[in-house]
C-alpha cells in the first residue's frame, strides 16, 4: 500500500510566494474505531515511531511490574516520553535505575547528546560524553528494564522476539485492530511496529475511552493521567508536546514521533487522532496537529502555543518577518 493520496496540509509562504508545501494523512477516530474525519489516505501504512510509546508502556502496568516496583506517575510519564535530556529527566531516570539495582550499561538505547541547552553545555564544559540515560527514550527503556526484571528476562530486551517486545506487539495489534505488516528498528533500537494511520488513531481512541472495567483500560487511564499531569516530563521546555498539553490544561494528551508523526488522545470527546506528514517534517506535523485540535475545539487558536505552530510568522536573522507557516485550506 502506498501513500499516493497524501493531501496538502501545511503551507510555507515567503512574501507572496508559496515556497514549500507539506502533504500528509490524518484521521480522527471514534470510540467504535470508526473514522469521524480523515485527510489523505487513512489506510496508508506508517511507522508510528515515538508517538505510540504509551502502547509500549501498557505491558509495564498490565503485568503488575509497575505496582511491584512502586512506580510513580512521574515514572509512568517518563516511560511514554521523548524527553530533552534535561536534569528533570535524567536525574529521575538515574534514580529509577538505582532503585532497580541497575546501571547505565543495562540500557540498550544508546547514548544521545541532550537537546536541553543547559545539559548539553554542561557536558561540553566538563569534556564529558553523553550517556544512555541522556537518550530521549531512556524513560521508555527504564520501563522495559523494570518489566524485564519483573519477568526475569534476558538482557537483550529490545530483541523483537523477547517476551517484552512480543507483549508490546500483542498490545499494539489489539489496539490498532490489525495485524502489523512488520516492524522497523527505532532510533533507540527497539522494534517499532507498522500500522495504518487509521490503526494508530484507533489505538489512541482506545486510550481516550479507557475505563477501570478491565486491566488494560485501567493501565491506559493511568498512562493518560501521568502524561497530562506531568507534561514537562513527556518532552520538555519549548517542545510542542509539553506546550500544547499545558495549553489545553491537561485535558488532552499529545505525543510526537519522528518523521512527521503526531497523535492526540481526547478523553472528554472520546476521540483519537493520528497525523503523518509524508516528507517527515516535524514543523508540519506540529502545525497539522495544532490545526486539528483547534478544529475539534480542544485548543484555543489564540493561545501562544497554538500561534507558535499555526499561522506562525517566519523571521530571518534580523527578526524581520519574511513569511508565514499556516495550515492549508484542508483544515
Amino acid at each position: 500500500m502506498t501513500m499516493t493520496a497524501a493531501i496538502p496540509m501545511v503551507e510555507i509562504w515567503r512574501g507572496d510566494f508559496l515556497e514549500s508545501l507539506h502533504r500528509g494523512h490524518a484521521v480522527v477516530c471514534s470510540a467504535s474505531g470508526g473514522v469521524i474525519e480523515a485527510w489523505g489516505d487513512p489506510e496508508s501504512i506508517i511507522l508510528p515511531r515515538s508517538s505510540c510509546k504509551m502502547v509500549q508502556a501498557l505491558p509495564l502496568i498490565e503485568s503488575g511490574a509497575a505496582d511491584a516496583f512502586g512506580l510513580t506517575a512521574e515514572q509512568l510519564a517518563l516511560s511514554c516520553a521523548s524527553h530533552n535530556g534535561a536534569a528533570i529527566h535524567t536525574d529521575r531516570v538515574q534514580y529509577w535505575l538505582k532503585d532497580l539495582g541497575l546501571s547505565d550499561a543495562d540500557f540498550r538505547c544508546g547514548p544521545q547528546t541532550p537537546n536541553d541547552p543547559e545539559a548539553r553545555d554542561a557536558l561540553t564544559r566538563g569534556h564529558e560524553s553523553p550517556c544512555q540515560y541522556h537518550n530521549n527514550c531512556s524513560g521508555k527503556h527504564a520501563g522495559f528494564l523494570t518489566l524485564n526484571k519483573h519477568m526475569g528476562g534476558d538482557s537483550d530486551y529490545i530483541d523483537p522476539n523477547h517476551p517484552i517486545q512480543l507483549a508490546v506487539r500483542d498490545a499494539f495489534e489489539t489496539l490498532t485492530n490489525m495485524t502489523s505488516p512488520g516492524y522497523g528498528i527505532d532510533g533507540c533500537s527497539a522494534p517499532n511496529f507498522a500500522t495504518t494511520v487509521h490503526g494508530l488513531a484507533r489505538a489512541m481512541a482506545f486510550f481516550a475511552n479507557a475505563d477501570d472495567s478491565t486491566t488494560r483500560g485501567c493501565a491506559a487511564k493511568r498512562l493518560v493521567h501521568a502524561m497530562t499531569t506531568h507534561p514537562d516530563l513527556v518532552a520538555g521546555e519549548g517542545r510542542a508536546c509539553t506546550e500544547l498539553m499545558r495549553a489545553m490544561d491537561g485535558r488532552v494528551v499529545v505525543k510526537t514521533g519522528a518523521e512527521g508523526v503526531f497523535i492526540a488522545i481526547l478523553p472528554e470527546q472520546k476521540l483519537g487522532v493520528a497525523v503523518k506528514i509524508e516528507d517527515g517534517t516535524t514543523r508540519a506535523s506540529e502545525c497539522a496537529m495544532a490545526s486539528i485540535l483547534v478544529r475539534l475545539g480542544a485548543l484555543n487558536p489564540e493561545h501562544p502555543a497554538a500561534l507558535k505552530r499555526r499561522n506562525a510568522p517566519i523571521l530571518n536573522r534580523r527578526k524581520v518577518t519574511t513569511g508565514i507557516m499556516r495550515p492549508s485550506d484542508a483544515f
